[in-house]
This record gives structure tokens, C-alpha cells and sequence, in this order.
């Protein structure tokens, strides 16, 4: 009678993979991906700014030709009033919609989400200098832009 014998070293060699991999599993979500989803350092004063910058999107700017974001090319100022915050006062739904998607490391992608229903907001915090265009989805007539300037002192 023959025996059949298996080698140690097959059971050896798959154990070293599990935890070469479950070291590397452990590395990645403990170390790698919290680094990568933390948002960057922004100072107090720009999180905390002095005053909100509001927009209105005025009764009937739904209508082609009328006023529809006001102000519609203001100029925000960085630690001043850089929340800014869009209200509808329009009996319609509209949107603020970037022309190009457009991004602050801190605050996320620019942009409501979805719809914005009569009497309601839609309010974001710039922490960086930019100038954006934006436009509403559904009235493709009715366009702003916004800057953003750092503050002069």
C-alpha cells in the first residue's frame, strides 16, 4: 500500500496570503482611505464668514427675458460673505446648475440637487477663489455667474 502524503508547505503558503492580504485590508481602511476622504484645512474665519450673501430667483424668471437670478454677477468676498445662499421666490421649480462641473475641496461639487421648489434654498460654502456660471436645467435662458475674490486685507 501507498500512502499519499501532501506537503505542509501548500498550507503554509495559503495562510501567508490571507494575512498578507488582511494586513493590507487593514492598512488601506485605517490609514490610505480616511486620508483620502478628509476634507483640507480651512481656516475659522472662511467656515465662519461675517454675513450670508443671499440670491434670489425673482417671480417670474421662469418667463424668457426676465429678471431671474438677482444679483445675477455679484462678487463675493472670501471671510466675508462667502456662504451664499439662492432662495426661490419664483411660483416654479428651478435649479443653479454649474455651465462645467465645478468643485470646492471643501465644500464638494457646486450645485443643488435636483430641484429647488417655491420658497425654498440652496446654500454653499466657497473656501476658494473661482468664478462659476451656472444656469437653472429646466429654463436654459435664466444664467448667472458668481465670483469669488480672496479679501483685500
Amino acid at each position: 500500500m501507498s500512502s499519499t502524503s501532501t506537503s505542509h508547505a501548500y498550507g503554509i503558503g495559503v495562510i501567508t496570503v490571507i494575512v498578507g492580504m488582511s494586513v493590507g485590508l487593514i492598512f488601506y481602511t485605517g490609514f490610505y482611505l480616511p486620508e483620502s476622504l478628509a476634507k483640507p484645512s480651512v481656516p475659522e474665519h472662511i467656515l465662519n464668514p461675517e454675513e450670508t450673501f443671499v440670491i434670489e430667483i425673482v417671480l417670474g424668471a421662469v418667463n424668457e427675458g426676465a429678471d431671474n437670478y438677482v444679483p445675477n454677477k455679484p462678487i463675493i468676498t472670501l471671510e466675508k460673505d462667502n456662504l451664499v445662499k439662492w432662495i426661490n421666490n419664483d411660483e416654479t421649480p428651478h435649479t443653479v446648475s454649474p455651465d462645467h462641473r465645478t468643485a470646492d475641496s471643501y465644500s464638494g461639487d457646486f450645485g443643488s440637487t435636483g430641484v429647488i421648489m417655491p420658497g425654498e434654498e440652496y446654500e454653499f460654502l466657497f473656501t476658494e477663489p473661482q468664478e462659476i456660471p451656472y444656469h437653472c436645467e429646466p429654463h436654459p435662458w435664466m444664467t448667472g455667474t458668481i465670483k469669488i475674490e480672496k479679501g483685500r486685507f
